[in-house]
Parts: C-alpha cells; sequence; structure tokens
C-alpha cells in the first residue's frame, strides 16, 4: 500500500455506493463533445472515466460528434463554415468532409483512448448496420440548411450486440433509404439513441455549465426542471443549446428517466453527476 487514506475518501467511495447499485446493470448514453474533446487531459480524464463505469456494471453508449475538428479541416479546404440556430448548414461537401473527420479520425481517436485504459470498444456509425436512418430536416426557424439529417429510426440490434462484450462509440452520421448521407446533430443522434435503448440516462458535456436563465450570468443555471417548463422554454431559447434541450426532450418523454447537461469543462464531471449528491449542470426529469 502506499500513501495515506483519510476519512474523506472513505466517505466519498460511500457516498458512491447507493449510486452504483442504482445504475448497476443500466445503460447510459454519454453524448462527447466541447472542451473534454479538446483538452488533451480532460480527454485522457474522460476515457477514464468511461472505463471506470463500465468496470462498476454500468453499459456506456458513447455518441460523439467534433465540431470542431470538420470546422478546421473545411477552413484548410477553404469551404464556407455556417450555422443556423445553432445547426451546421451542410451541402454534399461539407457531408462529405464531416464523414471522413467523424468517422475516420475522431471515432478512432476516442476507440483507442478507451481501450488503453483497459475496456475494449468498438466504433461505428450510423451506416453501421443501418443504425441511423435519416429524413433531411431544416432549421427551427424555418430555413434550408442541406443534408443535416433528422434521425427517423435507430436500429438498435448492432447496437445491443456490440454491446455486449464492447463499448459502442458512435459517429453522428446517417443516411436515407435512397443512400443519401446527412450529417446529424451530436445532441439530437445522443437523445435518439438513448430513447431507442431505453436508457436509464443521457449526459451531454457541454462548455457551459448548465442550461442558464440568462446565458450571460453564469450563476443562472437551472439546476432541475422537468418537461412542461422545459416545453414552454425552448421557443426562447437559441444557439447551441437549443438542440441540446430538444434532445433531452425526446429523450425524457420517449421513457428516459432523466436527461442531464454537464459541464465538460469539469475534471470528472461525468463520476461526479453520476455517484455523488451534488451532482452537475442541468437535470430535465419527467
Amino acid at each position: 500500500m502506499s500513501g495515506v487514506r483519510t476519512h474523506s475518501d472513505v466517505a466519498t467511495l460511500l457516498e458512491a455506493l447507493p449510486y452504483i447499485r442504482e445504475f448497476h446493470g443500466r445503460t447510459v448514453v454519454v453524448k462527447y463533445g466541447g472542451a473534454a474533446m479538446i483538452d488533451p487531459a480532460l480527454k485522457q480524464e474522460f476515457a477514464r472515466d468511461i472505463a471506470l463505469i463500465k468496470y462498476v456494471g454500468i453499459n456506456p453508449v458513447i455518441v460523439h460528434g467534433g465540431g470542431p475538428e470538420i470546422t478546421a479541416y473545411m477552413e484548410r479546404l477553404a469551404l464556407p463554415v455556417r450555422f443556423v440556430d445553432g445547426l451546421r448548414v451542410s451541402d454534399r461537401e461539407t457531408v462529405e468532409v464531416a464523414k471522413m473527420v467523424l468517422v475516420g479520425k475522431v471515432n478512432k481517436d476516442i476507440v483507442l483512448l478507451i481501450g488503453r485504459q483497459g475496456q475494449p470498444a468498438v466504433g461505428l456509425c450510423g451506416d453501421d448496420g443501418m443504425l441511423f436512418r435519416c429524413a433531411r430536416q431544416a432549421a427551427p426557424s424555418g430555413a434550408d440548411i442541406g443534408y443535416v439529417g433528422r434521425i427517423e429510426h435507430v436500429d438498435t440490434g448492432v447496437l445491443r450486440h456490440v454491446a455486449q462484450d464492447y463499448i459502442p462509440v458512435i459517429a453522428s452520421v446517417g443516411a436515407d433509404a435512397e443512400g443519401n448521407s446527412y450529417n446529424v446533430n451530436a445532441d439530437a443522434a445522443a437523445g435518439a439513441v438513448a430513447r431507442a435503448l431505453g436508457a436509464y440516462k443521457v449526459m451531454f458535456l457541454t462548455d457551459v455549465a448548465g442550461w442558464m436563465r440568462d446565458p450571460a450570468d453564469a450563476g443562472s443555471v437551472i439546476a432541475e426542471a422537468g418537461v412542461a417548463e422545459l416545453r414552454d422554454a425552448l421557443p426562447a431559447v437559441a444557439g447551441g443549446m437549443r438542440p441540446k434541450l430538444e434532445a433531452c426532450l425526446e429523450a425524457v418523454e420517449g421513457g428516459v428517466e432523466t436527461a442531464v447537461i454537464v459541464d465538460g469543462r469539469v475534471p470528472h464531471s461525468l463520476l461526479l453527476e453520476l455517484f455523488t449528491d451534488a451532482g452537475q449542470g442541468t437535470m430535465i426529469r419527467r
């Protein structure tokens, strides 16, 4: 043995015990994004947290985007970068870049990170096993945003098969029945996966402390809200928070027990949310 264990260390373990018992054997969907995908230290901590979650008997499913990397590659290729209502405007060239970056690079980087922590992971995208069937969608304002897909169906067969032995890591792209490829918002994809799997919880890692009544006031975080409150407030929400809250609403209305928006800039925020009394961010409950 090395080091000295304190009463606070023991207290932390005891505090975690009822939560480990509650979540054991259940599925938790994690939308991975923001600073936690960029900062090298946070990337390592995320992978360790996911491995720990799996080791204690919880079944994590990772859904990821990769917006900053897509943007970086588009700028290198001199392609225009535009967003409407928090969604990337996507022509065919944009979707091609998104698939190359998300499926070919980001997805495999995440799989390797988790694997180095002793838990084997398998990378998937919406095309694998016909996982995501999409239809073209407009922005909430009605604007045409190109080949951005709304997931109409999640075929959970491939997911359940993979999850028996591995941690699934899903890149947020998909296709329609005619074979047209779509860029899919990763928040929406996580909400759809959680709903289809009947997950116990879905967690969205982001770069803010949670859903704020006033986006300019970091102290205005809404710690907890119900479906009715969220539905009433949603029309006034703008930017990248809107698709997150819409995904929370879809998941919870579809049977997921809770949806949580978590500050991924905080080290081990997943563990703090899952295994401590204080929790993190904003919880949307049924």
